[in-house]
């Protein structure tokens, strides 16, 4: 049989080139936003594919929605689209007995998975794995992928990530402080599309650097300077972005009908127009399961987007002629309705999202203080140990480009850290008026559910 030459060239620098040499079990890539961190890494594992015949790897992320959204949206259109176009490396979309990924000519596999759900991709042995953004994952995942890496068609196994800076007390940052996880410092000279070859910034280089020039805050020192860094004056500062009950994030799950449902809405154009769907457990505990974060489109747009995530259209249904038409009209719901929607107190919106939506809104207690401690008081874990308020995985139902372009925040969880107390007056008063929008609207939802006084909410019926 022909062998099939793939010649493939790409320039990496500093960590990125150290990466290639570097035989350790455990290897991270760590470092700010746009170092070329991923794509150093796909290509290695890539690689390692065509070269040792037989080979097994796997690429993770802790969620397979997100993995298909960023890491394999790289892999098929920068590293392996050359391999794809000529047939040495092909899809394969699973089955029951083994999970997806990327088949090659010579014997090959890279499955592909999300640590959510990982039973197919951790029921066989690889030589090496990837996870993309190792942050996100506990240490439990880690770990279980290490028992994994046994295979031995390459004379080495590695455990290789890449991840943004976090919390400077996070367990993957003290594994490489002990020893168990080697670390490599990415940063922005090692990315060829940001500095050229003589150390300057080229064209997208310098649109890219003045984005993250334009953070503030804790996401600046991460995504812009690279540290391990907490925020200051963090006001949620129980909060963690680890697997339920020890943090506050939750696998995906069909949410059961008996449970209530809750939305609460912020609005905005130039800021992110947020619409969060909760569902309050039989103990209490609210569960966010979706959430619409969105910039540039107006109040009806908006309905329209929400009803296309809880509802279908009636293929029956036909509009009487010379009556407005509005979002909610032919819709048959998949979920049950909310038993409140709580908004934001812009007249206008309210009565625009009341119009399209065809249910009615009440306005929010807007006692900041007040609702702030009450969101606090869900973080902490309560009697049995767990908090009373988690936020599934893979909520969002579109990522908004813009925001995520400017390496602003695409989601609740997202603004989370960043949300600070204003310490100019030296009190812990009023939080920062900055990237918030979700914030608030976690906090209109808890107000509601938790504190007796509804202060001046008022109600459109």
């Amino acid at each position: 049989m022909a062998t099939t030459v793939v010649e493939r060239s790409w320039t990496f620098r500093g960590a990125a080139q150290q990466q290639w040499e570097r035989r350790d079990p455990e290897l991270l890539l760590a470092g700010p936003a746009g170092t070329g961190k991923s794509i150093a890494c796909l290509a290695k594992i890539h690689l390692m594919a065509l070269a040792n015949p037989g080979m097994r790897g796997l690429i993770l992320r802790k969620t397979g929605v997100s993995l298909t959204s960023s890491g394999l949206v790289t892999f098929r259109e920068q590293v392996a689209n050359d391999a794809i176009a000529n047939g040495t490396c092909e899809w394969y979309g699973g089955s029951q007995q083994e999970a997806a990924g990327y088949r090659y000519s010579n014997g090959s596999f890279l499955a592909v998975g999300g640590l959510d759900k990982p039973t197919k991709v951790m029921s066989t042995e690889y030589d090496v794995a990837y996870i993309q953004e190792a942050t996100e994952v506990t240490k439990n995942d880690w770990e279980m992928v290490g028992t994994r890496l046994r295979y031995g068609r390459v004379s080495f196994q590695q455990l290789l990530a890449d991840c943004n800076p976090d919390r400077p007390d996070h367990w993957l940052r003290k594994r490489c402080k002990d020893g168990s996880t080697a670390m490599l410092h990415s940063v922005h000279r090692d990315n060829p599309r940001i500095y050229d070859a003589d150390g300057r910034l080229t064209e997208y280089g310098a649109a890219y650097m003045g984005r993250l020039d334009r953070l503030t805050g804790v996401r600046r020192l991460r995504l812009r300077d690279g540290l391990w860094v907490a925020a200051d004056g963090v006001i949620f500062e129980d909060f963690r972005e680890a697997d339920w009950p020890n943090g506050h994030m939750i696998n995906r799950f069909e949410v059961p009908d008996d449970w209530p449902r809750y939305w609460s809405v912020d609005f905005g154009f130039v800021h992110p127009f947020v619409c969060q769907r909760w569902a309050e457990d039989p103990d209490g505990r609210l569960i966010m399961y979706g959430e619409h974060y969105m910039t540039g489109r107006t109040v009806d747009q908006h309905a329209a987007d929400i009803l296309d995530a809880v509802s279908d259209p009636d293929p029956d249904y036909v509009h009487p002629e010379d009556e407005p038409r509005y979002a909610h009209h032919g819709r048959i719901w998949r979920e049950p309705k909310p038993r409140r929607i709580i908004c934001d107190h812009d007249a206008e919106g309210r009565a625009q999202l009341r119009k399209h939506l065809g249910m009615p809104t009440r306005a929010a207690n807007k006692k900041v203080l007040a609702g702030i401690e009450a969101v606090q008081r869900r973080m902490r874990p309560a009697g049995d140990g767990k908090p009373r308020l988690a936020f599934m995985r893979d909520s969002l139902h579109e990522l908004d480009q813009n925001q995520d372009a400017a390496e602003l925040p695409t989601c609740t969880v997202q603004e989370i850290p960043g949300y600070v107390w204003d310490l100019s007056l030296g009190k812990k008063e009023h939080p920062v008026k900055e990237l918030d929008d979700g914030c608030d609207t976690l906090r209109y939802l808890v107000a509601d559910r938790d504190l007796r006084s509804r202060g001046n909410a008022r109600f459109l019926d």
